[in-house]
């Protein structure tokens, strides 16, 4: 049976299909968003996340893991409706977060459902690309890194 959140009516079973192959950690380890994602504010987090994060004051795509720039403009996120005001720097500032054991509910309810959403570039990997080739499809092998997927298929 559905549990439902009666005041905003959000169905809470959606937290259910979340399963983040990485950690924030992880992810800023391997190298996401040219290393300059969130500037110098970084303080709300664990410092531990940090030690061996590949970061920078300036956008570097030589710091991402497969060292090519993916993704699309803040602009761009911003036009789309993306960007929300409770985390004004978008889904990974929304993830970090969520980790950390933020819930709102309505908020949470979207970006799980744009993370589910992206998987879409994960099975284009498994379909185009021999197993463990981390030579080909390197732009959407960055995107799914910086979607907390596993782009080691």
């Amino acid at each position: 049976m559905k549990k439902i959140y009666k005041k905003n009516k959000v169905d809470l079973n959606f937290y259910k299909i979340f399963k983040p192959q990485l950690t924030p950690k992880k992810m800023l380890e391997l190298g996401v968003f040219g290393g300059s994602y969130f500037g110098s504010k970084i303080n709300e987090f664990p410092k531990s996340w940090f030690i061996n994060a590949k970061l920078s004051k300036s956008f570097d795509e030589s710091l991402n893991r497969f060292g090519i720039k993916s993704g699309l403009s803040r602009e761009h996120w911003i036009e789309k409706g993306w960007i929300f005001k409770e985390d004004p720097l978008g889904w990974f500032q929304w993830y970090c977060r969520f980790c950390n054991g933020r819930r709102i509910p309505n908020i949470d309810e979207i970006q799980i459902k744009r993370w589910k959403n992206f998987r879409r570039h994960v099975l284009a990997i498994e379909k185009n690309c021999e197993k463990n080739d981390l030579g080909c499809r390197r732009r959407q092998r960055q995107a799914i890194l910086q979607w907390s997927y596993n782009p080691f298929i």
